[in-house]
């Protein structure tokens, strides 16, 4: 029996890093899995590899429209939808004095409307399911300031915001609403610069010396998803390493520690 036997899940950015290890596990765990993204090929090769349980599809998560007919095409298929991972995003770097405010916006529009706008149009089918589980991602940066990470930082906040008022709404729907909040993971997405980031000296000054993994994520988020999280609406589980309780570099200046 699996964590998720009879749960059809839509796992947004699923064609690469985290959401790629999302819609894995979930499949692993007895999901039927929809890998949304707008790259096309590469979340095809990822249905693909994962077999009947999983199902490709583009989606432009900032189109209200796409969003709509995917929940559709996926009630037709499998049922209604119990879950949503809000996955997708982009980061983007710039000084808060630099900033170019269309390409402000453009990160927003991303981050927090796209989520919001899954979060409509899973609702209905979630609430004919009678029991449904939105996990949305955020950040550490939606926990705390990121220098030249302006606008990330301010949409990662505003998701907080969106999935706590969501999850006060929709429970009355049977619908939990929880945010998962990843410091430093080596996706492509942080490998920005193409640049081997788990030797940086940041995750040195961690509780946990290490740069986190899809692997580290993934689990919190289908805890989050399956019924073992039934009490489980309007929080914030951080996987940072640390991060977030302090700097642990503080310790070599403390005789004995």
């Amino acid at each position: 029996m699996g964590r998720l036997d009879g749960k059809v899940a839509i796992v947004t950015g699923a064609a690469r890093g985290q959401g790629e290890a999302e819609a894995r596990l979930f499949a692993a765990e007895g999901a039927k899995v929809v890998v949304a993204d707008v790259l096309a090929d590469e979340a095809a090769a990822v249905a693909a590899d994962i077999g009947d349980a999983a199902r490709a599809v583009t989606l432009d998560i900032t189109d209200e429209a796409a969003w709509q007919q995917v929940v559709a095409d996926t009630e037709e298929a499998w049922g209604p939808v119990t879950t949503l991972v809000n996955n997708a995003g982009i980061l983007d770097f710039n000084a808060v004095d630099r900033y170019d405010a269309d390409r402000f916006r453009t990160v927003l529009e991303v981050n927090v409307v796209g989520a919001f706008l899954g979060i409509k149009s899973v609702t209905p089918s979630m609430a004919r399911s009678g029991n449904g589980s939105i996990v949305n991602i955020s950040s550490n940066g939606g926990m705390e300031g990121l220098p030249f990470l302006s606008a990330y930082s301010t949409s990662k906040w505003a998701l907080r915001g969106l999935s706590r008022s969501a999850a006060i709404e929709l429970g009355r729907k049977g619908i939990r609403v929880n945010t998962v909040h990843p410091g430093g993971i080596d996706t492509p997405m942080t490998r920005f610069d193409g640049s081997d980031n788990s030797t940086s000296a940041f995750y040195q000054n961690l509780p946990i010396k290490r740069v986190g993994t899809v692997d580290d994520v993934a689990p919190v988020v289908l805890f989050l998803a399956s019924d073992e999280a039934g009490y489980v609406t309007g929080a914030e589980y951080a996987v940072d390493g640390g991060h977030l309780a302090g700097d642990a570099a503080v310790l070599s200046q403390i005789p004995g520690a």
